[in-house]
């Protein structure tokens, strides 16, 4: 049992939480909780940790038979822990290996968000857990926007992370003329938009470019765009949120989709 903070193993789920060099240089990240650790697919498990008051529970202890764990202290735990509350339970968990060409491999109309610096954790992973809601094939993000590996992002996606195919590009401009390239239809949410966004044809390869929380798209990246749509807005609200706007916009690809297949059949 491990009883000391200064233990060396402690320390190193420590450093994964705080750091984002430490998570890139091992290839490590924590997922912690009990519903996240239920959602990890086990060969990502890498280890786990428990806390002796975990144990004491049946269920619990079942969830992790046959599985190598490490045992702490409450105290210790709560010290490791990133959460007010911690449920006893973590896994440090091998990060996943994409590619842009990983994103559009799915059958069927190529359906991606590309993100320009999402900065807020909380809005990444509720864009990644509404996407698989609304059955993206991927996400591309510029190298400013959040890690997607921030235990924050973790927690918000609900285990969406384990399924969503997602990749960085340090050049986001020549990747997204790459999807272009390819015949992806891509739009930006913006105040020029020439349509309502809901009079758009998203049935075929499409992609929404979505920007910064507090300065949206810039403007050499909405370009890009091959149209312009807007969300039309009541009272005195100018704008959303960037995961809402995302999440408008990606419900109204599925609700479209869902369209055409009834009608095929």
């Amino acid at each position: 049992m491990i009883t000391s903070s200064a233990n060396g193993k402690v320390k190193q789920v420590m450093n994964l939480i705080k750091k984002a060099k430490a998570r890139n240089d091992s290839g490590l990240f924590v997922a912690e909780g009990l519903r996240i650790f239920k959602e990890i697919p086990p060969e990502l498990i890498d280890s786990v940790f428990v806390s002796e008051s975990f144990l004491k529970e049946d269920e619990q202890r079942r969830l992790i038979s046959g599985l190598k764990h490490e045992v702490l202290t409450d105290e210790v735990f709560s010290v490791m822990s990133d959460t007010r509350t911690p449920q006893g339970i973590l896994a440090l968990v091998k990060q996943n290996s994409y590619t842009p060409e990983d994103l559009i491999r799915a059958p069927g109309p190529a359906f991606l968000l590309i993100l320009e610096t999402i900065q807020d954790p909380g809005n990444l992973g509720t864009i990644i857990r509404a996407g698989e809601g609304a059955g993206i094939t991927g996400v591309l993000m510029n190298s400013t926007t959040a890690d997607i590996y921030n235990p924050k992002v973790i927690r918000s996606t609900m285990g969406s992370v384990f399924r969503v195919p997602f990749a960085y590009t340090s050049d986001l401009n020549a990747s997204i003329l790459q999807l272009k390239d390819r015949g992806i239809q891509l739009y930006a949410a913006h105040l020029d938009g020439r349509n309502n966004y809901e009079k758009e044809d998203y049935t075929v390869d499409t992609g929404f470019l979505i920007g910064n929380e507090a300065n949206g798209l810039s403007e050499d990246t909405a370009k890009l765009a091959d149209a312009y749509i807007k969300i039309p807005m009541m009272g005195r609200v100018e704008s959303l949120n960037a995961a809402v706007a995302a999440s408008v916009l990606m419900f109204e690809t599925a609700r479209q989709r869902r369209e055409q297949s009834l009608i095929k059949k």
